[in-house]
């Protein structure tokens, strides 16, 4: 069983990305922000990282960057409601998320970005 770190503030959107998550056999953990995010991994690194962008605590795309730098081999999949374009999700692939999906989320395209993601 993989296990795979959301971090989102809005705890319904958490709450739907678990419940999918947990029904497709994986083990979920969550953040509410990016610092909290950040703790969590460092304590205990997650197989994958489904992250909003635009989040408190954390200046924008500062986590992508940090994570990016310190754990090479993260696996991150970028969200963002695309309030401000699409601007965001290309700064985060630039940043090393390996994949980006815009709001409001389709299940089925998160779902086989994960399965790609272990896949690969």
């Amino acid at each position: 069983m993989a296990t795979i770190l959301v971090i989102e503030e809005q705890e319904p959107i958490r709450a739907l990305l678990r419940i999918a998550l947990e029904r497709a056999g994986h083990e979920v953990r969550e953040a509410s922000n990016g610092r909290l995010g950040l703790a969590l991994y460092r304590a205990r690194a997650a197989d994958l990282i489904i992250t909003d962008i635009v989040m408190p605590e954390i200046d924008r795309l500062e986590m992508m960057l940090e994570l990016t730098r310190n754990f090479l081999h993260v696996k991150v999949i970028a969200i963002s409601a695309g309030l401000e374009g699409e601007a965001p999700l290309h700064v985060a692939k630039l940043l090393g998320a390996r994949q980006t999906i815009q709001k409001p989320l389709d299940m089925e395209t998160l779902l086989t970005a994960v399965r790609y993601e272990f896949a690969h």
